[in-house]
């Protein structure tokens, strides 16, 4: 009974750690490092191939970023006013605009910055705050990363750069721009930057 009891904690631990994958930090370390590794690779200097560039770090992204979430904070009560369809629509093209708006940035503004992985700050047992700083020449920029668990990883929800956050500073600006116009025209808004 005694060896039992032993064995079926370590099974215990094992099955529940492989139920909720990494944890944040790390789920978070793996992403980064691939996008900087892509930023890094020499075959993307020339300008010919800053779309595929654009293209394989928007894949991930994609994929560590929980676009839903972050459009909905960002909205916040507007999200009400809003038909199924035009939550639909804004996510997709919000995520797609900050996706440009971002990617974009980074390539242009990327010198071989280093990201150092501070601390995870659990909040929740399915939220979580993780801190990092980048390093550029003699400037440190804390960047701390808001993250959800949800089907089994942990997503990014929030960004905070020295201190501002994306999800407030576009909900300021939504805001503003919901008392004049309509969801859908937002929405239009959105698209005609994007195609700027």
């Amino acid at each position: 009974m005694k060896r039992i009891i032993p064995v079926f904690i370590l099974i215990l631990i094992y099955t529940t750690a492989g139920a909720y994958g990494l944890e944040p930090l790390e789920e978070l370390k793996k992403p980064i490092d691939q996008v900087i590794g892509i930023l890094r690779d020499p075959q993307y200097i020339d300008d010919a191939q800053k779309k595929l560039q654009h293209d394989k770090i928007w894949k991930i992204v994609r994929g560590v970023f929980d676009f839903k979430e972050i459009a909905k904070r960002t909205l916040a009560r507007n999200w009400l006013i809003f038909t199924v369809q035009e939550r639909k629509e804004f996510t997709d093209i919000f995520a797609e605009f900050l996706g440009d708006i971002y990617i974009e940035k980074i390539q242009g503004e990327y010198h071989n910055e280093q990201v150092v992985y501070l601390e995870q700050e659990m909040i929740t047992a399915s939220k979580a705050i993780v801190k990092t700083k980048i390093l550029r020449e003699t400037l440190e920029i804390p960047m701390d990363y808001r993250m959800l668990m949800g089907n089994g990883n942990w997503k990014i929800y929030d960004v905070n750069v020295e201190g501002v956050s994306l999800v407030k500073n576009y909900r300021t600006q939504f805001s503003e721009t919901l008392l004049n116009e309509t969801p859908a025209q937002l929405i239009e808004r959105l698209r005609e930057k994007i195609k700027r």
